[in-house]
């Protein structure tokens, strides 16, 4: 284990990309960078990260903006919902605590939006905490190095037992980072593999990870879906309010019209958006 550790460690010193979350040690801007990445590619969440924490450094100036604010700066990432849950996470964050991000994973676990991932990652990268960070990557990681599936519990089980206490931040990170370059679901590269030499799999044989928790899956279909036609919905209502017989124009959908009031009314329910006056706006 001590070889595997010193390994993985030494390989992750130059191997980690300069994400612009990873110079941070502030909790808000650590749980900021974790929403936006569920589900969202690094690449397009590099500026977007810079731009909000700038314009909302804390937890409190977040919560004081409207939400309406807050998605037009979210677009691009897709998902609107987790900017909901962000808000309403920056709102509690003042109410109960003070306007810090707590450092409890009882307490962030109590968070909006915020589930056993995030709250792990927050505490491992913000406070290096000797927490294990179980994303799809370090899942498929673990599967492998074992050689054999898991549940959710024994992953999570496994990847704090393997923390060293001492490096715990440099740790998840370089196992994070080995899963999403070399210990890639479709083409490994165990031959570049700092763990090779003590992994069960090395890829031979039925791949463990496939079976595993965690796993990844294909994405739906986005071209034509109701994803794509929302995030158009949203933008345009972010250049100004809509009434209803334009929402099919601003949604791609032609003459759709039932379809595309459908989707604004649930942009309504969901709180990501609101009528007033027969339109259709943002919060």
């Amino acid at each position: 284990m001590e070889g595997l550790t010193r390994a993985i460690l030494d390989w992750g010193d130059g191997a980690l990309r300069p994400w612009p979350w990873r110079a941070t040690r502030d909790r808000w801007g650590v749980l900021v960078s974790e929403v936006m990445l569920q589900q969202t590619q690094a690449s397009r969440v590099a500026k977007k990260w810079v731009d909000f924490v700038a314009t909302y450094p804390t937890p409190a100036a977040c919560a004081a903006a409207p939400l309406g604010a807050l998605l037009r700066r979210w677009e691009g990432l897709g998902y609107p919902r987790r900017c909901r849950y962000l808000h309403a996470a920056a709102r509690e964050i003042v109410a109960r605590h003070g306007g810090r991000v707590p450092g409890s994973l009882l307490a962030l676990l109590a968070l909006p939006g915020v589930g056993p991932y995030t709250a792990r990652a927050v505490l491992a990268f913000a406070d290096a905490a000797p927490v294990g960070v179980v994303d799809v990557n370090v899942a498929r990681v673990l599967a492998r190095l074992d050689g054999r599936p898991a549940g959710a519990r024994a992953l999570q089980a496994r990847a704090d037992a393997l923390v060293p206490p001492d490096r715990a931040w440099e740790w998840n990170q370089a196992l994070m980072e080995l899963g999403a370059r070399l210990c890639t679901a479709r083409a490994p590269g165990c031959g570049q593999c700092p763990a090779a030499r003590t992994c069960a799999w090395r890829g031979r044989g039925p791949d463990p990870a496939r079976a595993s928790a965690h796993r990844s899956r294909p994405q739906p279909r986005y071209e034509g879906s109701d994803r794509q036609a929302r995030g158009r919905l949203l933008r345009a209502l972010g250049r100004g309010p809509l009434a209803p017989p334009h929402l099919a124009g601003a949604a791609g959908l032609g003459r759709a019209h039932a379809r595309a009031r459908r989707l604004a009314d649930a942009l309504v329910a969901e709180g990501l958006a609101r009528r007033s006056r027969g339109r259709y706006r943002l919060p």
